[in-house]
């Protein structure tokens, strides 16, 4: 259904230019399906010296989604999906293993107009989190909050504004209790989207702080999109991302400081076959 969606999707085309497939580990992520519904995925992750293992399947029959994942520190995380209990809802419940107070339940509602999120954590004196979002015609105006049931005091507040249209996407959120306010702005250079360039502006007001990050993709062909990134502390980013073969694909980043160059650059790569 279309409209303003939720409060998290304000800014998130920007957000996910700037930050989505840049890493510095090395992953290797395997995936298969079957006819019948279940998908199984593997994923091996080296971080630093650090290696790390999981697997998780999921089951998808009609509306309902049930995922499974465990992991080499012996935690298993559980996620229920059920769409469309009341029209226009998702309800979306989880809970990690062996920590019983990790439960959470999530409901949202989506409307042409308007939607409703809520967090509930599933344990006595729970944290409760709640956003709302209305617009219309590529305008959203949205706000959350999160209560601590324990102590009676927001955890956070937050409050935003978003305008997408075909050529560009601008946001202004206003964060971390009024401490943090991020503006950002995206242009598409080209109808089909294949060339778009974003800057973001970062303010935090009780350490007098501005931080500014340009960036930018490229789409070289169907195949192959390549990524970069700058800031005004001068850590510059690169990406290169292939489709192998359909829904198999490799990434390739890596970030170096230009005011140290003398420093050690990271580098990344991620694999992820769907055979």
């Amino acid at each position: 259904m279309k409209g303003p969606g939720l409060f998290s999707d304000i800014g998130k085309t920007a957000k996910d230019l700037l930050i989505k497939d840049y890493t510095s580990d090395q992953k290797l992520t395997i995936s298969t399906s079957s006819a019948s519904g279940v998908a199984v995925t593997s994923a091996a992750v080296k971080k630093g010296g650090l290696y790390s293992f999981d697997v998780g399947t999921e089951y998808k029959y009609k509306n309902t989604l049930i995922g499974v994942k465990i992991d080499t520190d012996s935690n298993i995380s559980t996620t229920l999906t059920v769409a469309e209990i009341l029209p226009s809802t998702k309800t979306i419940g989880s809970i990690k293993l062996p920590d019983y107070k990790s439960g959470k339940l999530e409901v949202q509602y989506l409307h042409h107009h308007a939607s409703v999120a809520s967090v509930v954590a599933l344990k006595q004196n729970p944290l409760v989190e709640f956003s709302g979002t209305v617009g219309a015609q590529g305008i959203a105006f949205g706000a959350e909050a999160g209560f601590d049931t324990a102590s009676g005091t927001f955890t956070k507040y937050t409050a935003g504004i978003g305008l997408t249209k075909p050529e560009y996407n601008v946001s202004i959120i206003l964060a971390d209790k009024g401490d943090t306010i991020r503006a950002s702005y995206m242009y598409h250079l080209d109808e089909k989207q294949k060339s778009s360039v974003v800057a973001e502006i970062v303010r935090r007001f009780s350490i007098n702080e501005n931080t500014m990050t340009v960036g930018g993709q490229h789409a070289l062909d169907p195949q192959t999109t390549v990524k970069a990134r700058l800031n005004n502390s001068g850590k510059l980013g690169a990406l290169l991302q292939h489709e192998l073969k359909p829904k198999s694909i490799l990434t390739i980043s890596g970030e170096f400081d230009t005011k140290a160059l003398e420093r050690t650059p990271k580098f990344g790569l991620a694999l992820a076959l769907k055979p």
